[in-house]
């Protein structure tokens, strides 16, 4: 069994790596640069944007990351190649359960990813994980910088959900046999709010971080120069919903592993020398 790992520097395709190589998997990681990919030993990185004889020789499962661009010539170089299993990184967004999700460019973006595989073969599996543990990282430089966290909408809850915990699911999925044309939506174990987030990371650094809420409009002008309109209106809508109807906790990594997902605390103790001065 060979496995192309695509997207593999990131933090989900990192922790595949590891899992898979771990448990005696032969890895091939692309990367868009391969001489920086410091991926683990015997992995096999090829760059990203070659897709070849040299990426998919003796390859019959890929992960397939959602990626801005290429995915359509990918799989379709993939299939031909005779690659035979597919799993997708998607998004919960591309079920469209929600008028704010379908507004989104996020349920636009994924859903197609999905219609790449799934228009290709028929032998496809979908993770759709929820809410990022990882999009806290936002709170880094504030917090190391010994400021408050400013936040909309702090009585919101959400289940975000450890990369490694998306990483585990998508090792199952393609070792194991029985997922086929399944869809898994992923979150983590606990809907925490907002308050309770911050207050994970401040138990994982051992310092109390002021949390100080704002309004939409404050968080609109402080993020507009780095974070595009439509997603600064995609969080805000998702932020203003779960203050009255908290995300839930959706059932697809209990029933994939076994066993329910790592809690943001660990997540954050995981992470704690991101929100540390250097």
């Amino acid at each position: 069994m060979t496995i192309l790992v695509t997207g593999a520097t990131g933090p989900i395709g990192r922790n595949l790596v590891e899992v898979l190589t771990t448990e005696g998997v032969r890895v091939r990681a692309t990367s868009r640069k391969p001489q920086e990919a410091a991926l683990s030993t015997g992995v096999e990185v090829v760059p990203t944007d070659a897709p070849g004889a040299e990426m998919f020789d003796g390859v019959d499962r890929m992960f397939v990351f959602p990626f801005e661009n290429g995915v359509d010539d990918l799989m379709t170089a993939a299939v031909a190649a005779g690659v035979q299993r597919f799993v997708v990184l998607s998004s919960l967004a591309a079920a469209g359960e929600l008028p704010r999700e379908v507004a989104s460019s996020s349920y636009r973006h994924h859903l197609a990813i999905e219609r790449s595989v799934t228009s290709r073969t028929d032998n496809w599996t979908i993770l759709r994980p929820g809410t990022f543990a990882g999009n806290l990282l936002s709170w880094a430089w504030p917090i190391r910088s010994g400021g408050p966290v400013r936040a909309p909408y702090i009585q919101s809850a959400q289940p975000p959900i450890h990369e490694a915990d998306i990483a585990d699911a998508a090792a199952v999925t393609l070792t194991q046999d029985g997922h086929r044309a399944r869809i898994y939506p992923l979150t983590g174990p606990q809907s925490l709010t907002r308050i309770e987030q911050v207050a994970a990371i401040s138990a994982a650094i051992g310092r109390e971080i002021e949390l100080q809420e704002i309004t939409p409009d404050e968080f609109r002008a402080e993020t507009a120069r780095y974070i595009p309109e439509d997603i600064i209106s995609m969080l805000l809508a998702y932020w203003s919903e779960t203050v009255t109807t908290p995300d839930p906790v959706r059932p697809g990594f209990a029933a994939l592993t076994g066993h329910p997902g790592r809690t943001l605390h660990q997540w954050a103790q995981d992470h704690r020398t991101a929100f540390t001065a250097a």
